[in-house]
């Protein structure tokens, strides 16, 4: 009976510590020292409004904007995932020659050796807000035509992708990465 008590006070102690000071610590530290990555890295409008968060993906219909990797959860934050569909699975392969058909046809790039893969399989999380620098200069003469830019127009929105170029972390850990959301708000402020 002695050694129950003592077990029932050390989950007790350590429920306390772990689930409610360790949490509530962390949560205050994170919002002083960090307060835009703790509540999510929220852009909004100048009015306040939400458009979004740099860490999560939003599907792009409109071909006045870059389109972003494809999600096999239609973009939705909550069930965060893949499709866990192997390489020898036919509907992967089926997938992924639809969204080949679908990017040379929506962005007039037939004759270019290579689609960059991002283009054609999902992420894994489903919500990966990055495509690769190449990704988006493939899709730039579709947003030229679409906005009816004129050559200096185009220039400054191959400059937006180039300024929105993140290198890899530390300089070893990732690709060259493009935050797609952010630079749809970029080619939004073109003149």
């Amino acid at each position: 009976m002695k050694t129950l008590k003592i077990a029932i006070k050390i989950f007790i102690f350590f429920t306390v510590l772990t689930g409610i000071i360790y949490p509530l610590f962390i949560t205050l530290i994170s919002q002083f020292i960090f307060p835009y990555q703790a509540n999510g890295s929220m852009i909004t409008r100048k009015d306040g409004g939400i458009i979004g968060s740099e860490l999560i993906a939003q599907k792009s219909d409109t071909v006045i904007y870059f389109s972003c990797r494809p999600s096999a959860i239609s973009y939705n934050p909550m069930p965060s995932g893949g499709s866990n569909q192997g390489l020898t699975n036919i509907k992967l392969k089926d997938s992924v020659n639809n969204r080949e058909k679908h990017f040379i046809t929506y962005n007039q790039t037939a004759g270019f050796s290579e689609i960059p893969s991002e283009m054609l399989f999902a992420s894994g999380s489903g919500l990966d807000p990055h495509i690769s620098p190449r990704a988006a200069m493939l899709q730039a003469d579709r947003i030229v035509n679409a906005r009816h830019f004129d050559s200096g127009q185009k220039e400054k929105l191959i400059q937006c992708i180039r300024s929105r170029t993140e290198r890899p972390q530390f300089l070893i850990l990732g690709e060259e990465r493009v935050n797609v959301l952010l630079l749809n708000l970029d080619i939004d402020k073109i003149k």
